[in-house]
């Protein structure tokens, strides 16, 4: 039996016992019986909302973890290899040979990158910009770097 069933119940009783509600203790049944019966209503508007509300986190939830999913594969589809820089261009002018790359905060850590007559990018180091030159190594090519400042000119 549900909480709105036994008020009802206790109503049905109180109707049929024929309280006088005229006497003190009968006023005092017959306002238990009706308080009994608001917070019944006010209980199951309780309930019913708080399902409610569990459906909509539910459906917030499903949501999210779509979400997740797709953010977790694009990250997973961003791991490129050597292989796949060869599909993208990731050089802002082809006409210079010489590019400052990524720096990662960290002076000893700075990449360029100089794209080889062959169309091969080649990423290197501070290291070997100093070396003042090296070899492509798709076509073999030596590479030749200066430390000229270009506002000189």
């Amino acid at each position: 039996m549900t909480i709105s069933e036994k008020a009802a119940y206790l109503k049905g009783m109180m109707d049929g016992m024929a309280l006088n509600t005229e006497s003190n203790e009968g006023k005092m049944i017959a306002a238990i019986v009706d308080l009994l019966g608001d917070m019944t209503k006010r209980m199951t508007d309780i309930e019913e909302t708080t399902i409610a509300i569990s459906d909509e986190l539910d459906e917030i939830e499903e949501d999210l973890d779509a979400i997740e999913d797709f953010i977790m594969d694009e990250d997973e589809d961003n791991d490129w290899d050597d292989e796949d820089d060869d599909a993208y261009d990731f050089s802002e002018d082809e006409d210079e040979d010489f590019e400052e790359g990524f720096d990662f905060g960290d002076e000893d850590s700075t990449i360029y990158e100089v794209e080889c007559a062959c169309g091969e990018i080649i990423n290197f180091d501070e290291e070997t910009l100093e070396k003042g030159s090296m070899t492509c190594p798709n076509c073999g090519e030596t590479l030749e770097f200066s430390f000229e400042d270009d506002d000189e000119e």
